[in-house]
């Protein structure tokens, strides 16, 4: 089982948090990065979990129409910025090993999360994702001794600076800092 922990894209500023939707740059930095996905195959899940804002719902939904408008898209509780990762890693327990599965969520969350997964460490933040940036993480048999849980290892780490034309991508936005 691999998966791919997504932080969703650049949003516009908001009085309400919940409901920032994802700013022009985020939706097209968002395809770019479905594109090369697409194109590659490296990002394949049978479901793509989101958290209930609504920045992560737009990341996961344009990734979904993308990639494969047959992933399941399922908004999910346990993926907001503080919630504490071990809700979603006693969720991975019952998910079918045979499928791979996407979050798509926040900072510091889906650090700390990665941090529990890999390391066991649960209040440490060892990774930082970007916006749009990906980690998959591949299931091991190994079990975490104190937690029961299974330890996961790293399989690549993506930010979209590394799509080819990333610079144009993101000319429109130049001088605003990323959210």
């Amino acid at each position: 089982m691999r998966l791919f922990l997504i932080r969703h894209a650049h949003a516009l500023d908001h009085s309400d948090d919940a409901k920032r939707p994802l700013s022009e740059r985020g939706q097209r930095i968002t395809r770019e990065v479905a594109w090369f996905f697409k194109a590659n195959g490296r990002l394949q899940p049978a479901q793509m979990w989101h958290s209930p804002l609504q920045r992560a719902f737009e990341t996961a939904a344009d990734l979904v129409s993308q990639l494969d408008p047959e992933i399941a898209l399922v908004e999910t509780d346990g993926l907001l910025p503080f919630d504490d990762p071990a809700i979603i890693a006693e969720r991975f327990r019952l998910y079918p090993t045979s499928h791979d599965l996407a979050l798509v969520g926040h900072q510091p969350h889906l650090g700390r999360l990665a941090s529990l997964l890999t390391t066991g460490w649960p209040n440490q933040e060892l990774v930082h994702l970007k916006k749009n940036a990906i980690i998959a993480l591949r299931r091991s048999d190994e079990i975490f001794a104190d937690t029961g849980l299974p330890r996961w290892r790293t399989a690549w780490h993506y930010t979209p600076e590394f799509l080819p034309d990333f610079d144009a991508i993101t000319q429109a936005g130049a001088g605003s800092a990323l959210r």
